[in-house]
């Protein structure tokens, strides 16, 4: 007799506040698995995830605090002035130069991630798309864009704004000299996107430093992104991490 598994789908909240502790949860496993990725360098990168109830403020890592280290309690809560009205730790001025601008032109947009991962960074460099070499780079077919205005690094709104402008209604942009930066509808579909991307990114540099790598045909890339790329697929895809992160590190749910 074969056994059922459970059907994982996107859970339903009863209140504010148990919405709010699982995206808080989902954002600090997230980092947990960014850095088990090699996502983490230095003072770079953040994610950010829309607060349920407030939703021109987001949660985001604190300015200093290593990845690996991240719990619930380290979080901190930005309002749409650049002021933490929770939470004890820094800001990182360049995620609120960027998150802020980026949740205010696209209020679908639960949370956004960008790092400076390695694959990412040499790819962005190129000053190009990601192309359809893959089954999993047709994820992102038609569905990313490419900012490519590097102008240091991103200290005011302005550029945020920019940011913003080319990302669009897309699910990621390269940002050119840069690296990636990925968004979602929950924290699970934007973390996964990254790391979707970044491994679209290695494989791509990896095809080209053989040879020429033959491109999927338009229409066959279509019809994978709208099977690959929905979002109920990124939010699933999540899963196996979220539920190995639980197991290996569960103080990060620490409150």
């Amino acid at each position: 007799m074969k056994t059922k598994l459970p059907v994982l789908t996107p859970p339903v909240f009863t209140s504010v506040e148990e919405e709010r502790r699982h995206r808080k949860a989902r954002l600090a496993g997230a980092f947990r698995l960014f850095s088990k990725c090699g996502f983490d360098e230095g003072l770079a990168g953040h994610i950010t995830v829309r607060d349920p109830e407030y939703a021109d403020h987001f949660w985001v890592n604190p300015y200093g605090v290593h990845f690996s280290q991240i719990k619930m309690s380290d979080l901190i809560l930005v309002n749409e002035q650049g002021e933490v009205v929770e939470g004890d730790g820094l800001l990182n001025g360049a995620a609120f130069a960027i998150h802020s601008r980026i949740h205010l032109a696209r209020p679908d947009v639960v949370a956004a991630a960008h790092a400076h991962s390695l694959y990412g960074k040499a790819w962005s460099s190129l000053g190009r798309l990601l192309d359809p070499i893959t089954q999993d780079s047709c994820n992102f077919y038609e569905d990313h864009a490419l900012y490519n205005d590097y102008r240091g690094i991103v200290l005011d709104t302005e550029e945020g704004d920019r940011i913003a402008a080319a990302l669009g209604n897309k699910k990621a942009v390269i940002l050119q000299n840069h690296g990636l930066l990925t968004v979602g509808r929950s924290v699970d579909e934007a973390a996964w996107l990254f790391i979707a991307m970044e491994r679209s990114c290695q494989v791509q540099l990896l095809a080209e430093a053989a040879g020429k790598p033959k491109l999927i045909d338009k229409e066959i890339a279509r019809l994978t992104h709208k099977e690959e790329g929905s979002e109920i697929s990124g939010w699933f895809s999540f899963q196996p991490l979220w539920a190995r992160i639980v197991k290996e590190q569960p103080d990060f749910m620490d409150e």
